[in-house]
């Protein structure tokens, strides 16, 4: 069997990740296996990881895409080397994962795929193919009927202008109503939402991500982390995200938390920040890092984990901090609250910082075991059980 992953990034971040780990166990099954992807470092020295968007392009998409308010069609360069691709390839089942963030003309290449009557797969990691333009609705639930009139204008995909949020969402709608494909969420919540658009009558099949259980996100010896930032024995609390601050992130959240009398004597800790300056005496600001072994060291080191998020699908910052056995806290917004067994993960509703911040002292009371924690996480979160829910579906579609 031969499938091709197509998404916006491979290896790096989290759909990266979860794309180059399907890729590594349909090659370590014996199957033949390829990843096209548009954005981010070139990969060197591995077979069929494609990288065929061309940056300039990308730049260029990106630009015109704020100016005239229409996005997924300035790619024309890229999207031929794609195509090309493919056709070189010939995959049996082509997976989709993201075709935003302006790396490709999508109507082309669902038209082509529809032309060759291609078997594909496509895991919707937010809402943005059933929506005019968002990746996120949160409160607006316009795409349930027409997009137009969009609240969200200057959100990302970010219109400086126009807009035609109506036009795209009649266009994906035209363009995906007789497109035959089954749709994958890694969530319920998101599995919820699809059956509400006009997506509804595809088949939809909820599939959770999976991460590296085994050699990276484990429990590990966090002594010299301690020693590096002078931590002592204070109780480290931790909230990760790239563009921690951004409102969809929620860090503000944090840093609020960070305040309470009650929590005084913790130790924050917020990575995926853009500057790393002094805020509070127990605050620690740390920049993003592509290091999964960083990572997972941060993760152990937490006596909880927090999560302000104001929306996210299936969040893998919580399932990689529940596999180095950390429980977690935070807001119950989107699939969030799947991600984490109930006696371990505690959710309250968006922007109440009173209960969060109760759920917080609770967790902080009670002594877990890191290694019990991460053996739920294993057997729920692993990326060989996403790879054999994927597999399967391979085989069927």
């Amino acid at each position: 069997m031969k499938i091709l992953l197509v998404n916006s990034v491979c290896k790096f971040w989290s759909t990266g990740k979860i794309v180059y780990d399907l890729y590594d166990g349909i090659r370590s099954d014996g199957h033949d296996a390829a990843v096209c992807y548009g954005r981010g470092p070139q990969i060197e020295n591995e077979n069929n990881l494609y990288k065929f968007g061309l940056d300039y392009e990308t730049y260029i998409h990106a630009g015109l895409a704020r100016l005239t308010g229409l996005n997924g069609g300035f790619s024309p360069l890229s999207t031929r080397r794609l195509i090309a691709f493919i056709e070189k390839f010939k995959p049996d089942v082509v997976h989709i994962h993201e075709l935003h963030a302006y790396f490709v003309n999508i109507a082309p290449l669902i038209t082509y795929l529809k032309e060759k009557k291609k078997k594909a797969i496509w895991t919707f990691h937010c809402e943005y193919m059933y929506t005019g333009k968002c990746g996120y609705a949160y409160e607006c639930e316009k795409w349930k009927t027409a997009c137009g009139g969009c609240p969200s204008l200057h959100d990302y995909p970010k219109s400086l202008f126009f807009d035609f949020s109506k036009r795209m969402f009649e266009k994906k709608k035209a363009l995906l109503s007789d497109f035959d494909f089954t749709i994958v969420t890694p969530s319920q919540w998101l599995a919820d939402r699809v059956k509400q658009s006009f997506l509804a009558d595809k088949p939809i099949v909820v599939i959770h991500n999976g991460i590296d259980t085994k050699n990276v996100f484990y429990p590990r010896d966090t002594t010299k982390l301690r020693e590096q930032y002078n931590f002592g024995d204070k109780k480290i609390i931790l909230s990760v995200a790239p563009n921690i601050m951004d409102e969809r992130k929620g860090g503000r959240w944090v840093l609020e938390l960070s305040k309470k009398e009650e929590l005084a004597d913790c130790q924050f800790v917020l990575v995926g920040a853009d500057e790393t300056k002094q805020v509070a005496q127990n605050v620690l600001m740390v920049k993003r890092t592509t290091s999964q072994d960083e990572l997972a060291e941060w993760y152990s080191i937490a006596s909880c984990f927090v999560i302000c998020s104001k929306k996210e699908n299936f969040p893998t910052t919580c399932i990689e901090a529940f596999s180095c056995g950390t429980p977690v806290v935070g807001f119950d917004t989107g699939g969030t609250k799947e991600t984490v067994t109930k006696q371990y993960g505690v959710f309250v509703e968006y922007g109440d910082l009173d209960s969060l911040k109760q759920a917080l002292i609770e967790s902080l009371k009670k002594n877990y075991d890191a290694m019990i924690l991460a053996k739920d996480a294993e057997a729920r979160f692993s990326k060989e059980k996403m790879y054999a829910d994927y597999m399967n579906m391979y085989s069927i579609v």
